[in-house]
């Protein structure tokens, strides 16, 4: 049994409303129960890999994905998003950069005061969400670092 099965299951249920489903093939037996969070699923048997030679040609083999955790930076106020102390200053950050908790990453104007905003986290920028001078709203993502 494949990922791919198991995820073909949970749709089944979903479709027709079951709140259980126990299935056995070849000695592996897969048991998915809903519960009021979601789909609880309880794998007993012998988990053994499948050769690639027993699975047919033009069915894919499922792969996971490893992610990197990420942590968003979003805007504490309602204001005017600033990169930069200056238009013609250098950005306080910059994608790529290494950034420390306490570093001043942008500027947020709001009712004339410039409010400057601090890292809370250790990481490296991967995306800045929002444009120089762009209006900003409370919770919005500004940036997107990965924590180190």
């Amino acid at each position: 049994m494949n990922l791919k099965e198991i995820k073909d299951m949970i749709v089944l249920m979903n479709e027709n409303n079951l709140t259980e489903l126990e299935v056995e093939k070849d000695g592996f037996k897969v048991r998915l129960k809903k519960s009021v969070k979601g789909v609880e699923e309880e794998v007993s048997g012998k988990v053994m890999p499948i050769p690639s030679k027993v699975v047919p040609q033009g069915v894919a083999q499922e792969t996971l994905k490893v992610t990197t955790p990420i942590i968003e930076i979003k805007s504490p106020m309602v204001g005017t998003f600033y990169i930069s102390p200056s238009p013609d200053a250098a950005p306080f950050v910059e994608v790529g950069q290494n950034i420390e908790p306490g570093q001043v990453i942008c500027i947020i104007e709001a009712m004339k005061l410039m409010n400057e905003i601090k890292s809370e986290h250790k990481g490296i920028i991967k995306e800045i969400l929002v444009e120089n001078a762009e209006p900003v709203e409370f919770g919005q993502v500004l940036f997107i670092i990965e924590p180190s």
